[in-house]
């Protein structure tokens, strides 16, 4: 909820602050008009034009970047289910003596990455869940490891199960990681001020015109704020409204199809 409320606190303002200086410029650019009526908007145009292009550049590099990362992320959902239930098939080569306790071990692990999705965006209370599941990580290994070696365990026990154990522990690492990477905040910030900037020449370029234009000085910084949260809420999707949570399904399906094979 609070990192919500952050992503509205900064489109909002960015709204606010873009409507603002669309009346300042107009005002800069009505005394301008004024005192020069035919060198007023001599030159400008090529000024705003770079500044405009840059701030379009910027936020189809930023949105790109974002899309892109929310597609791996829920990609690795789905590559960990898979990790986990090749891993969670392959105790069949442990002998049947070993396979109980392995896979209530495995059935306690799905549950606790469930629950680390779940908790979220309560971040303290996923990183408890996530203890959790590192430690029956090490647990599962350990057994694992005995099991393979101990007598009546298939030739093949060693060299399928437990790479597909140590896949299935890679891809949690590989997550955690994909959470924190985004860009520069130096991105952001200078998304914010070019948005600001432009909207000041946008007002000033608007001075010509007798009269304000409403649709445009409230239309324009909406649009833009509302693109700004947009991405911003694409790069953090378990803690916004734009999320990956439907992809968690695989998951609990996998937990499901645990308790069928009991």
């Amino acid at each position: 909820m609070k990192y919500t409320l952050y992503a509205l606190l900064i489109a909002v303002s960015m709204f606010l602050g873009m409507v603002l200086l669309l009346e300042v410029g107009r005002r800069i650019g009505a005394r301008r008009l004024a005192k020069d009526p035919e060198g007023a908007r001599v030159g400008l145009g090529a000024l705003e034009a770079g500044v405009f292009g840059l701030l379009g550049l910027l936020i189809a590099f930023t949105f790109s970047g974002a899309a892109s990362r929310f597609d791996a992320r829920r990609q690795m959902v789905i590559q960990e289910t898979n990790n986990i239930g090749t891993a969670y098939l392959r105790l069949d080569l442990l002998p049947t003596e070993a396979q109980a306790p392995l896979r209530e071990y495995f059935r306690r692990y799905v549950d606790a990455r469930i629950a680390i999705y779940g908790k979220l965006p309560d971040i303290d209370a996923a990183k408890e869940e996530l203890v959790k599941a590192n430690s029956l990580q090490r647990e599962i290994w350990r057994q694992a490891l005995a099991a393979t070696r101990a007598p009546g365990a298939a030739s093949a026990a060693m060299a399928q199960l437990l790479p597909a154990i140590n896949a299935m522990i890679d891809i949690t690492t590989t997550q955690t990681w994909a959470t924190q990477m985004h860009p520069p905040a130096i991105i952001f910030v200078m998304l914010y001020a070019l948005a600001l900037a432009g909207s000041l020449l946008a007002g000033s370029a608007m001075a010509a015109s007798k009269s304000r234009s409403l649709l445009h000085m409230i239309g324009y910084p909406f649009v833009l704020a509302v693109a700004v949260y947009v991405i911003i809420d694409i790069e953090f999707p378990r803690l916004g409204f734009i999320r990956v949570d439907a992809f968690d399904q695989a998951l609990v399906e996998l937990r499901q199809s645990m308790n069928e094979a009991k």
